[in-house]
């Protein structure tokens, strides 16, 4: 039978011990038009049915070329990396608390943590967290604490990911968190240091440099970090991790290098899955560990010598301290790791190296081609990476409409978080892409540009 913890007389108990008439009443701060109202869920399927249900969603998705980019990329997966993964001593989302019972995923966590520490060149690594957009936030929230002013300014560069950027101030806006927005260059599409030259009071805690930035574009990072400790201001790195095998890692940054790293991981080993699940990671100087939020592994022996691992520095029930606790929604990705660890170790430094290479000669291969084309213009100049901003002559949504209808996926319509842009339409090529799929692309736009 299901396991139904409370009775209604334990609910009706419940509700007058605390004074509150009525389940509706617990949860009146819930605005009306976020809840279900009297929508029910809907009644129970056979096997059959769910099996039919399960094949109609498989068959939305999308087997179209992909030129997408914006924060999720299709990168070539190893066969290995998913059938170790879902193997059953790794299958499950759950962080081992039971070192005893847990040695062979207490390690692969360990080794994860090493990769991150040695591909950023930080100290320090967590055990993951839910996503990039929460990790920065999570970031945010550490500079906040570790600042000794008090301060609680960011300087969030509008060239930081748009959504990562709502996210953050969904989490802190209620802490009287600020986050000052920082134009970008109109030539460069990067942030200059003429644009922080006015930014030196004491309230600000943190500086954000996003590397590359969401145009694509590579910030000065060396010249901002070394302003921003200038200026006794916390540097916060946002990075893609499988750039970072060709770019000057955040660790090497300016003078002393980044404080805190955070980014995606998705990159490493995870498919697009329509939006998901995907993991956040997140490293920092030795000495701000403590304030790290997530889970730690380490490594230690026993009574006997041998080698042991078991989550360190943290306690499981900080996690429930409220308001001193380092963070409360910190959620570890434990699977989504087991298979960044796996990719990145059948990669090796060669394999990463040989991937972002690709990545950028697909990129420039494809900007190259369709900036040939009549009506379509590169917007920043600059190094880029990964992804480049074009600028069409004819309205974005129209465009990648008809490019659907030759299953291509054409790119990121930057309209909505970037107006001022125009008919801005975002490129990505990552290794996947083939000199056939980039002539056919610039083929299809070419067509359609004349209409």
């Amino acid at each position: 039978m299901p396991y139904i913890p409370h009775t209604p007389n334990d609910i009706t108990a419940m509700l007058a011990t605390i004074g509150v008439g009525s389940i509706d009443e617990l949860f009146d701060e819930i605005p009306t038009d976020l809840r279900c109202g009297q929508e029910k869920v809907p009644s129970f399927l056979t096997e059959m049915e769910i099996g039919q249900l399960m094949r109609q969603r498989a068959e939305q998705n999308s087997n179209a070329v992909c030129f997408l980019g914006a924060g999720a990329y299709e990168h070539h997966i190893p066969a290995a990396v998913w059938e170790i993964t879902t193997r059953g001593e790794f299958y499950s989302a759950y962080t081992p608390y039971q070192a005893e019972a847990s040695q062979g995923t207490l390690q692969l966590l360990y080794e994860f943590q090493t990769m991150m520490a040695n591909l950023t060149a930080m100290e320090a690594s967590n055990a993951s967290l839910y996503d990039g957009a929460s990790a920065l936030a999570e970031a945010v929230l550490m500079a906040v604490r570790l600042t000794k002013t008090k301060a609680k300014r960011i300087i969030m560069p509008t060239t930081v990911h748009p959504i990562y950027r709502r996210v953050v101030n969904t989490i802190v806006k209620n802490q009287a968190i600020t986050l000052t927005e920082i134009p970008y260059d109109i030539d460069s599409g990067t942030i200059t240091l003429e644009s922080l030259a006015h930014l030196t009071e004491a309230d600000i805690a943190a500086l954000v440099i996003p590397q590359p930035n969401f145009f694509g574009g590579l910030e000065a990072v060396d010249e901002l970090t070394d302003w921003a400790h200038t200026q006794g201001i916390f540097v916060i790195g946002v990075v893609n991790p499988m750039t970072l095998a060709v770019l000057s890692p955040p660790g090497e940054w300016g003078i002393m290098g980044a404080d805190i790293v955070c980014g995606e991981g998705q990159p490493l080993g995870i498919p697009l899955s329509a939006g998901g699940p995907y993991f956040g990671f997140m490293c920092c100087k030795k000495a701000y560990v403590r304030q790290m939020p997530g889970r730690i592994i380490g490594r230690t022996v026993d009574l006997d010598g041998k080698t042991g691992y078991t989550l360190t520095l943290q306690a499981r029930e900080q996690h429930i301290r409220r308001s001193k606790a380092t963070s409360n929604i910190c959620t570890n990705q434990g699977l989504m790791v087991t298979a960044a660890t796996i990719h990145t170790a059948l990669l090796g430094t060669k394999g990463l190296q040989h991937t972002a290479l690709t990545c950028h000669a697909n990129t420039t291969a494809l900007v190259e081609k369709l900036t040939d084309i009549e009506g379509v213009n590169r917007i920043f100049k600059g190094p880029f990476f990964h992804e480049v901003v074009l600028r069409l002559e004819k309205p974005v949504d129209e465009v990648l409409c008809e490019l659907t209808t030759h299953n291509i996926l054409g790119g990121y319509n930057l309209m909505k978080f970037y107006p001022e842009l125009g008919n801005g339409l975002l490129v990505c090529a990552t290794e996947m892409r083939t000199q056939a799929e980039i002539d056919n692309f610039a083929s299809q736009l070419q067509r359609i540009m004349k209409k």
